[in-house]
């Protein structure tokens, strides 16, 4: 009889497990809180608008590709891709603009327009992140990392320079446009942390970027999970959504045994949790818990995050899918995030018109937009932070693109920091997990198998190989495979 596995949470990366499992045999049961799957990237609906409540960015769709072609299948068979193009624009000062366009040619061409005698040493900075992804990608983010020596390979070892080295400062050997060098710096904040704290081995995020290009899936980053559950449930895969777990029980012989889900018993063989990671911890009996609380308080978490959805009641003119708003001090607002978290004077914001794409996730004629605010974790949730930086945001919208948004606005919702604690108990509120730092990379992260349990196992943004979608994916691969192959050796 095939072993039962409990998968807690129904994010990419519990998904992706419970996919992996199934495939080799495993009874799999998803059990999730919310009333719809998808975690974190769960979508919002309202008024005949969709939102994606979370993730917005398709990058690297080589990784989606490579999960979808696991199981035999395509992202054609459950989604339908569009390349951007402009991928992005990037709004600055001064109503200085920069549009990125669709191709590394294109982009570096444009590149020297801004910054003459720059495409020499921009195509060498991309050919090593070209190089440095390729090594990421075939060498190091599928291996779990239990141990140092999943890191030190050869090729990892010959550009060990990549990792003493940091972001920034390769960023400024590379271009002196200070606009310019904002755009290089602006990948790495998908890995949560500062660009002067990254290693510059993560530089592979600029060819994820110019190289590999800026994707959208008809419907949203929700049909990417509507795919990832309708594949599941063809593998046996049963989902129990409004099934929030209380408490993981232990038998004597330090074996998980079950969970206690909406007050009722279940027993299993094994756990995986997508879940946070601490929160599992405290849902374990305090000797089972690896990491302590004193732990936890020393890791630096990537940022957490303010966030509106927005209906408007018109097509609005001049707007890109994906826009940055760079027009205030970067490092002011970096500073207000990891060495004074406070909510920030003057900040950075992401917006996302959807519908300038897609016209399907909105009521014709109309518009819907996500702005994003990265914001310190642990702090507090404050209506009136909340109404102050929202009214920033739409001064400088308004002057940019020559519109009176306020009157055209149909609906807001918020979601702060405190919504990111109740809704996936998320430590300190973050929103993306553990910043990428050479502190927090590859082993050194907290491990996706128990130490404490035998047959309890993590998966997520908290553990290998780290934030974002396509490391969610990758990670629940990791685990689901893992298990296979001790349960194959008998371990």
């Amino acid at each position: 009889m095939s072993k039962k596995v409990i998968v807690i949470g129904s994010g990419f990366s519990s998904l992706s497990a419970a996919c992996y499992l199934a495939k080799s045999g495993f009874e799999v049961t998803v059990l999730e809180k919310h009333s719809t799957p998808g975690g974190r990237a769960r979508v919002l609906k309202k008024e005949g608008f969709q939102f994606d409540m979370g993730p917005s960015w398709y990058w690297m769709p080589d990784i989606f590709d490579t999960f979808f072609k696991d199981f035999d299948k395509s992202t054609e068979d459950y989604f339908k891709l569009h390349r951007l193009d402009p991928a992005y624009s990037v709004h600055f000062s001064d109503n200085r603009q920069i549009t990125i366009g669709s191709g590394l040619e294109k982009i570096i061409s444009s590149f020297e327009k801004y910054e003459p005698g720059s495409r020499h040493k921009l195509e060498k900075y991309m050919k090593s992140s070209h190089r440095n992804y390729q090594i990421a990608m075939s060498k190091i983010v599928y291996r779990p990392c239990l141990t140092i020596f999943d890191l030190l390979t050869r090729e990892t070892i010959l550009n060990a320079k990549y990792f003493i080295q940091n972001i920034k400062k390769s960023v400024y050997r590379t271009l002196k446009n200070p606009d310019l060098r904002l755009v290089l710096q602006f990948p790495s904040l998908f890995l949560g942390a500062m660009p002067s704290r990254t290693p510059s081995f993560f530089n592979f995020m600029n060819y994820a970027d110019f190289g590999l290009g800026t994707w959208y899936p008809d419907g949203g980053i929700g049909s990417v999970v509507e795919g990832m559950v309708k594949l599941a449930k063809s593998l046996g895969v049963e989902f129990k959504l409004n099934a929030s777990v209380q408490q993981i029980t232990a038998n004597y012989n330090g074996e998980v045994s079950g969970v206690i889900v909406n007050d009722s018993y279940l027993k299993t063989d094994i756990v995986v949790s997508g879940a946070d990671y601490r929160h599992t911890e405290m849902l374990l009996e305090k000797k089972y818990r690896m990491y302590s609380a004193k732990y936890w308080s020393k890791r630096v978490f990537a940022p957490s995050a303010l966030l509106f959805y927005i209906g408007f009641d018109r097509k609005l003119d001049g707007v890109t899918h994906h826009a940055l708003f760079f027009d205030v001090d970067f490092e002011t607002h970096i500073q207000s995030i990891y060495s004074n978290p406070k909510w920030p004077e003057n900040p950075l914001f992401y917006a996302n018109f959807p519908t300038v794409t897609d016209s399907s996730i909105a009521p014709s004629k109309k518009e819907s937009c996500v702005l994003l605010v990265p914001i310190a974790t642990g702090l507090e949730s404050d209506e009136k932070q909340h109404q102050r930086i929202f009214g920033q945001i739409m001064d400088r919208m308004e002057s940019r693109f020559g519109l009176s948004l306020r009157k055209h606005i149909l609906f807001k919702e918020v979601y702060s920091i405190d919504d990111f604690r109740r809704d996936y108990s998320s430590t300190e509120g973050n929103a993306y997990g553990l910043a990428t730092t050479l502190n927090q990379i590859a082993h050194r992260r907290p491990k996706f198998k128990s130490k404490k349990l035998k047959n309890l196992y993590f998966t997520g943004q908290l553990t290998v190989p780290g934030p974002g979608v396509p490391p969610a994916l990758i990670s629940g691969k990791i685990v689901g495979q893992y298990i296979a192959k001790m349960e194959e050796m008998g371990s």
